[in-house]
């Protein structure tokens, strides 16, 4: 019997995966269709764990040139059995040219000053990689004490952000050919600097850096970036007239990262899992990169190791971001996540540029970066007006899961879970004033947090009731603000056992909106309620039972009051 080839959990490098007898998705053709593209830059943007740096790594071990005839003969040892070598126009490529490789996904400090620390070390390691080919080839009295800074790590910001052009010049020099360079997850830092408010610093610092690089430089083969996000408006590509972007959008490089439908069943037949396809699919397929279906090859390789459904991909970074955006978001995008979570889609406008400053106030930019990063998968696309809009909906069982999972955290993060249910019980129960009583101890040590006395403190408010009742889990559907009846309720709670009673949530805030006391707010949701005839509708659709809830709160305390029972509920 053969031995099954051990599985590459955490393996970016190219050489160790293989020389290590790890199984390989053979993902050579990369390599060809890098050298007919017609872009001199090549920017592929893709979400997290999606293989990008293990592509990039694999490059670099096809084009590298190395002094050392035992090693070329290794490295090229590294590509027998791999499609590549049966193309004749890339062979020609082998071993050819100097390369510069940086990975920035490890960049992602609290503060500038340490991020340009890091990044100023990685620029070190490649200098000091290449010092001795350049050393050889003498320099200038100005180009050595440059190089004696940047290997000392004493350069200043303005030297570093001209590194890359000024190795690649000497590289150029000093081996007769341009070399190659690759940068990896080069948005990492940008997306860190965000969250760390100090987005500015490290726009400037990585426009210069990159545009030193890659515009109107002669001494360079090609260049290849690959990360999560087009970042835009900020001009960090301006004046690329080079520039060829590739996003899931596109067909060109659309089977290169991840795992297409026949690589992953090669692989469930390898460890003698194919039985459970319809499984892994349900879990981990609905990607499409242009017109490829495309499955999440992270989470593939983790289940073919521990052999059980889970949502690996959901563990490998923070969502604070998805958590900021859905929490802060406004009600239609509240509306959105719900339908979403429950399969179904919506319909926006997508953006390759995302303009990180505009997230919050733009719903466009929100769903091209749930889109891009794989949160997100387009159904259907279509263009009206040269401006592109796209179907959108969950791509499968483990984000959905991440949804989920965000919500409940707001939730639970600062309320005991045993609390938690006995509230929703109390709820669904109809004992009014325990839910009220639990829900002030739950306002107290949790919607704080969530600034319920900011600019729309109802919105905040509907928010954090509506993520709480999904920890009702499927035996209730929860929906807000849809029509019903002559107008649009605030949250409706709907048993699937007609049995239960049905609940009519009508909200008002107090905290900043109007002067008066809490009981003429709960009067107004209460009437509210009446003359919309919410329950009538819902008396009509056979339910039987139907608790009308005022909820009304301050920031600080919620009142609870239900209404009226009608001729049914008596």
């Amino acid at each position: 019997m053969q031995t099954q080839k051990r599985l590459p959990i955490g393996i970016s490098d190219f050489k160790k995966l293989v020389e290590g007898g790890y199984y390989l998705v053979d993902k050579s053709p990369f390599i060809s269709e890098v050298i007919e593209s017609s872009g001199e830059i090549i920017l592929l943007p893709r979400p997290r764990r999606f293989g990008k740096t293990l592509n990039l790594s694999m490059l670099r071990y096809f084009f590298e040139k190395v002094e050392d005839k035992a090693e070329a003969k290794r490295r090229r040892a590294l590509f027998e059995g791999l499609k590549v070598l049966e193309d004749s126009e890339s062979l020609e490529h082998l071993g050819k040219y100097p390369v510069i490789f940086l990975t920035f996904k490890d960049v992602k400090e609290a503060g500038f000053d340490r991020a340009f620390f890091k990044i100023r070390s990685l620029v070190r390691e490649e200098y000091e990689k290449h010092a001795q080919a350049i050393k050889r080839s003498g320099l200038t009295p100005m180009e050595e004490r440059e190089m004696e800074r940047l290997l000392l790590e004493e350069a200043e910001q303005p030297l570093v952000e001209n590194s890359l052009k000024r190795l690649s010049k000497l590289l150029h020099d000093a081996c007769g050919i341009p070399p190659l360079i690759l940068l990896d997850e080069y948005d990492t830092p940008i997306h860190a600097a965000w969250v760390g408010g100090y987005y500015d610093e490290m726009i400037g610092f990585m426009r210069n850096l990159l545009s030193g690089a890659f515009k109107d430089n002669p001494y360079i083969f090609k260049g290849i970036v690959t990360g999560v996000l087009r970042v835009a408006r900020e001009s960090i590509f301006s004046g690329l007239n080079n520039l060829d972007v590739r996003t899931i959008l596109d067909e060109r490089f659309s089977d290169k990262f991840g795992f297409t439908i026949d690589e992953v069943k090669g692989l469930l037949e390898e460890y003698s899992l194919f039985k459970r396809f319809d499984e892994v699919n349900e879990w981990y397929n609905g990607y499409r990169f242009g017109e490829t279906t495309i499955f999440n090859p992270w989470s593939i390789i983790n289940f073919l190791d521990k052999k059980k459904p889970r949502p690996y991909w959901a563990n490998t970074s923070s969502n604070d971001i998805l958590k900021e955006l859905i929490v802060e978001g406004g009600v239609s995008l509240r509306a959105d996540m719900e339908k979403l979570i429950r399969g179904g889609t919506i319909e926006s406008r997508i953006d390759e540029n995302i303009v990180f400053p505009e997230l919050k106030g733009s719903r466009k930019y929100i769903y091209s970066l749930l889109f891009f990063s794989g949160y997100l998968k387009c159904e259907e696309q279509r263009f009206i007006d040269d401006t592109l809009r796209c179907i959108l909906s969950i791509p499968n069982r483990e984000v959905r899961y991440i949804y989920r999972e965000i919500i409940s955290s707001w939730i639970e993060d600062s309320f005991e879970n045993e609390k938690l249910n006995l509230m929703l019980r109390a709820l669904i129960d109809g004992n009014i004033e325990l839910f009220s009583r639990l829900l002030n101890e739950f306002v107290l040590t949790t919607l704080s947090y969530f600034d319920a006395k900011g600019k729309n403190p109802e919105a905040v408010f509907q928010a954090f009731i509506l993520g709480m009742l999904l920890n009702l889990g499927n035996e209730y559907e929860i929906t807000s603000n849809r029509e019903l009846g002559y107008g649009r309720y605030d949250v409706l709670v709907l048993p699937k056992d007609r049995k239960r009673p049905a609940i009519i949530m009508e909200m008002k805030s107090i905290a900043g909106f109007y002067e008066e006391e809490p009981e003429k707010a709960i009067k107004d949701a209460l009437k509210q309620i009446e003359d919309r005839g919410y329950d009538k509708e819902l008396s009509a659709r056979g339910y039987g039972h139907i608790l009308r809830l005022a909820v009304v709160s301050d920031g600080k305390k919620v009142w609870v009051k239900e209404g009226r029972q009608g001729p049914r509920d008596a």
